[in-house]
């Protein structure tokens, strides 16, 4: 990071914002480019102290990631990338799907020919647990999105640049998400609920923004990065919010599941676990010619942590319901407590 060009597409969003405060608190780099389509989030921005630091270049481009050009304009001498920008929400992308295509999809392919073109030479996309088995079209768009950056290591030729993705799970508190929601029902004394079996996974928008730092540092290129997470049942969460207030069944919305998958049955075949984290591996090799592999897995195996991994069993799955890891009814609170924010 240190001395290197960054830019952050949806770099106002939850996810944005906290990666460059913590960017700006740990390292110093020569500058951070802010690229997004909202004009007052990024005047906030600029004018919140947390995200100046004397010797750091900031800049904020209005832009979206479907317009190829002005990506180009953005990326002059940018040597990392961080994709986030996103359609996220299910409703919205289920009303408007070909919105989400061009947005989720599209998009990131202009992301990856744009860094292609601009000398890029580290670039990570965020995914999300609903792209794992997809049953809605915003998962779906983020899969194919998922295809796109790994693929495109296949195609890099002579260029001295790698693409990586980042899968987890609910960021606790970010705008949409399920916790804002309760605290506002909390008023009005009945929190809806749509199932009593459903669980999701959990992650701190820190821990988010730490993993990927982490994913930086150790990527060879090719990756799909899935963290080791706690998972939540939903009637501990609406206890841990607000534990006077009567629950109503209201029954699951479309697009949605009961448990939320990171690793499929079908990706585990390919997958690498290490001690904090998973790896799927890319599942395309060209042919059988040493010249033509792109990875040597049992190097990566053996190198890319400082302790080495292991295969994943056949048959594993990484499931929110059984996940080994839940959090009790106090962690929630505690969590709830240090983590949302109001954004």
């Amino acid at each position: 990071m240190n001395g290197k060009t960054i830019l952050i597409t949806g770099g106002t969003g939850s996810f944005g914002k906290k990666f460059v405060e913590t960017v700006l608190k740990k390292f110093n780099p020569k500058k951070i480019i802010i690229y997004s389509r909202d004009e007052l989030k990024q005047f906030e921005m600029q004018n919140d102290s947390r995200y100046r630091k004397n010797g750091v270049l900031m800049r904020y481009f209005i832009g979206d990631v479907r317009d190829e050009k002005r990506l180009v304009r953005a990326m002059e001498g940018v040597d990392i990338v961080i994709h986030a920008a996103a359609l996220k929400q299910v409703p919205a992308a289920e009303y408007n799907p070909f919105e989400a295509v061009k947005t989720n999809i599209i998009g990131g392919q202009n992301v990856i020919d744009v860094c292609f073109e601009s000398g890029v030479k580290y670039v990570i996309a965020l995914s999300t647990d609903k792209a794992a088995a997809p049953i809605n079209l915003y998962g779906a768009t983020k899969l194919t999105s998922d295809k796109l950056f790994i693929a495109a290591n296949n195609y890099r030729g002579t260029r001295d640049i790698k693409f990586s993705v980042v899968r987890y799970g609910n960021v606790m508190g970010s705008r949409g998400s399920v916790i804002p929601f309760f605290i506002e029902k909390k008023k009005s004394g009945l929190l809806p609920i749509t199932d009593e079996r459903m669980t999701r996974f959990n992650i701190t928008l820190q821990e988010g923004v730490d993993f990927v730092l982490s994913c930086l540092d150790r990527m060879w290129g090719g990756e799909l990065f899935v963290p080791k997470i706690p998972s939540f049942n939903v009637t501990d969460l609406a206890k841990a919010v607000a534990p006077e207030c009567k629950v109503e069944i209201v029954g699951i919305r479309p697009g949605e599941k009961i448990h939320e998958e990171m690793i499929t049955e079908a990706d585990a075949m390919n997958t690498i676990e290490f001690e904090n984290y998973f790896v799927i591996l890319p599942s395309v090799q060209l042919g059988d010619n040493p010249a033509l592999k792109l990875w040597d897995t049992e190097k990566f195996r053996a190198t890319s942590n400082s302790k080495v991994g292991k295969f994943c069993e056949f048959g594993f799955k990484y499931n929110s319901g059984t996940n080994p890891w839940f959090l009790s009814v106090d962690e929630l609170k505690s969590l709830i407590k240090n983590n949302v924010i109001g954004d």
